[in-house]
């Protein structure tokens, strides 16, 4: 789950991270007085969208008195923001966040996040701050510090000197860095969170170390321990196909391509995505119906891929083990007649009661094509997609 910017600065705040001084608002006329309240000077005018690149869209602006704050609020403030994260459809700004501005010497970086490989949390740091970290990985990777931590032990306080030292602080800033680092690592532990990025982590003129910008994700299978963090869920900022599977327990994610996709077991699915690849087409979802799920599961399902415009021809790759092919094949044939789509489907189904799934489909009436295998239904369903 992913959560605004002002949403994570609140989070890291209580764990002693050290955020400049701001507030939220959704409304123009209030820019003016929250201006005043920072001290009348310059302030920072940011759109909060869960994307980065918001700079570089004009999501984020300088107002130098509390009279072209609301200005600046007003120009933002319901302005369709399109960054190379949003896609080009852009998101809608609702809410800025208007913040002190601060005399910056140095701007750095940090991250954590869990490295897949080693199974342990690593702390990323560069010198390198205001940059994406990808462009930095792939141009300057000797400029990325790691630290990775082992999480019966925790992070400790070398590793955060280590660090401080890396990125070039000076001997009267390693204290500072070192409990601004740990906090950090604290607030990434406690709350769960898969990731936890300041980017930029700057040092001011006067010689504070803050978080200019934050970012943080969190295990969707964590939340239930987190009731205070699922609140602050934006689901304005998320895809409304996304949201509906949610609602009824499926795993579905929103992809370019013209080939939906429904598939028991994200191994399935993952290797259904790269077959569609494989034969030419491009996969319009994943979408992962799971191991036990029902006949309304699968109705509900196949109503979510025919709700992207996009979708030109589905693939069915359903492989009966626990859930049988036979309640498939009710499902797709329950949602077929209550739909009335015209949208060709291409169904290949293995496992327990196979037969008895393709007879379902084959007398239905209905327009299915049955494939022998998984390259099979490939070929076909990309052919009909493109025609």
């Amino acid at each position: 789950m992913k959560i605004h910017e002002y949403q994570a600065k609140q989070i890291l705040s209580r764990y002693g991270v050290t955020v400049p001084r701001g507030q939220v608002i959704q409304n123009r006329d209030e820019a003016r007085a929250v201006a005043a309240d920072l001290g009348g000077g310059t302030v920072v005018v940011k759109a909060q969208i869960h994307a980065g690149g918001r700079g570089k869209g004009g999501g984020v602006k300088l107002a130098h008195n509390p009279e072209e704050a609301e200005k600046r609020a007003g120009e933002i403030l319901g302005m369709t923001l399109v960054t190379h994260q949003t896609g080009p459809e852009g998101r809608l700004v609702k809410r800025v966040l208007i913040e002190e501005g601060l005399e910056v010497t140095r701007e750095l970086y940090l991250g954590l996040v869990m490295d897949r490989g080693t199974g342990q949390p690593v702390f990323m740091a560069s010198t390198e701050g205001g940059m994406e970290i990808e462009v930095v990985a792939a141009e300057h990777p000797e400029k990325i510090l790691k630290e990775f931590i082992d999480p019966a032990v925790g992070f400790q306080a070398f590793q955060a000197r280590k660090i401080a030292f890396g990125l070039g602080l000076d001997s009267a800033r390693v204290n500072d860095a070192v409990k601004f680092l740990s906090n950090l690592y604290r607030a990434f532990e406690a709350t769960d969170a898969s990731l936890a990025e300041i980017n930029p982590f700057v040092v001011t003129k006067d010689g504070r170390l803050l978080a200019l910008d934050a970012k943080m994700n969190f295990d969707d299978n964590a939340l239930f321990r987190h009731q205070d963090i699922r609140e602050l869920r934006d689901f304005d900022e998320e895809d409304p196909l996304e949201v509906k599977a949610t609602n009824f327990g499926l795993n579905y994610i929103r992809l370019d391509g013209s080939v939906g996709c429904m598939v028991n077991g994200a191994g399935l699915a993952m290797a259904t995505m790269d077959i569609i690849q494989y034969a030419g087409g491009r996969p319009a979802n994943f979408l992962d119906v799971g191991g036990g799920a029902n006949e309304t599961q699968v109705k509900h399902g196949f109503e979510i891929i025919l709700s992207d415009p996009n979708v030109r021809a589905v693939f069915i790759n359903i492989f009966g083990g626990i859930m049988r092919c036979d309640i498939v094949a009710n499902g797709v044939v329950a949602a077929a007649k209550s739909l009335g789509f015209k949208t060709p489907v291409v169904v290949r189904l293995e496992g327990t009661n196979v037969e008895l799934g393709q007879k379902i489909l084959r007398e239905s009436g209905l327009n299915f094509t049955v494939a022998a295998n998984m390259k099979d239904g490939a070929e076909k369903v990309v052919a009909l997609a493109r025609n």
